[in-house]
């Protein structure tokens, strides 16, 4: 039998996406790549932890979860979470975005300054910008005002963001006006907390970097592995946890974060044998009744 691997996760690095496997092995994804594992026999999916740290009681977790952890260790982790609000005395220096996934899709975040513009990269923001630098809640204060005086959400469904990444503007200028627009509206607010450093608006564009370019249109998205079960494409783009693969039926995306928790082995390449959600196509314009 082949050796399982257990997959932490994929992350983005100045040099593009890798997959990250336990023990610390990584493995870059790079275009026109052969992605294809299968998932053990008699498999079953366990919680991955929580900080650091196994899951206790080795808790068995859906195939459609994206967490991949139990009721327990998903507490723990948003115990101590900036995400979550959880905490106000972080001491470093966090900054305010403004990300674009798409026409009419704007969202208003803050990271830690230390961590660059890799949370951009890991929700598959095509563009952004900085707006503001200062301490945690000041940051945090700001991401309020915007959301409250300009209603700019703080979140964006992953559905939302898939659906459009085939029909993205094509000019970097395109891309960039709905974050450039909002930005001078954003700075013009008279509430902003005097603690936090207004930043020059510079969008920078993840266009190339997620290789959404003439990227075809996706005809539908792995909706969990299954022990047994088969994954395999040729990688067309990667944006934030997805991968886009190129099969037989068409591009499938496949959302790397449901494979952590399963025991993963090597597969011949081959066509995709887990449960695809086939995406409808969109209305057209209906010239008759019938």
């Amino acid at each position: 039998m082949a050796q399982a691997w257990k997959c932490s996760g994929l992350r983005w690095s100045a040099d593009g996406p890798v997959l990250v496997w336990d023990g610390g092995r990584r493995s870059a994804l790079t275009r026109g790549k052969r992605v294809a594992f299968g998932v053990a026999e008699g498999g079953v999916r366990i919680c991955v932890g929580a900080r650091g740290h196994t899951c206790p009681v080795g808790a068995a977790v859906p195939g459609r979860s994206t967490g991949a952890r139990c009721e327990e260790c998903a507490r723990l982790d948003r115990a101590h979470s900036v995400a979550a609000d959880t905490i106000a005395d972080d001491p470093r220096p966090y900054r305010v975005y403004l990300a674009w996934f798409g026409p009419g899709m704007v969202k208003v975040g803050i990271t830690a300054q230390a961590r660059g513009s890799a949370r951009l990269l890991e929700q598959g923001a095509v563009c952004f910008s900085w707006l503001g630098l200062g301490p945690l809640m000041a940051a945090r204060r700001t991401e309020e005002l915007l959301r409250a005086a300009l209603r700019v959400p703080d979140r964006i469904p992953y559905a939302e963001k898939r659906a459009v990444r085939a029909a993205l503007p094509e000019t970097a200028a395109d891309r960039a006006r709905e974050v450039a627009e909002l930005y001078e509206r954003a700075v013009a607010l008279p509430a902003w907390p005097e603690s936090l450093v207004r930043e020059p608006l510079r969008v920078v564009d993840h266009m190339g970097v997620f290789g959404l370019g003439g990227l075809p249109a996706a005809v539908g998205q792995v909706s969990e592995l299954v022990a047994g079960g088969v994954v395999g494409g040729e990688l067309v783009a990667a944006a934030g946890p997805d991968l886009h693969l190129a099969t037989g039926g068409g591009v499938v995306v496949l959302d790397t974060r449901l494979m952590t928790g399963w025991g993963l082995v090597p597969a011949a390449a081959g066509e995709p044998t887990v449960p695809i959600r086939q995406f409808k196509e969109a209305a057209g314009v209906q010239d008759g009744l019938f």
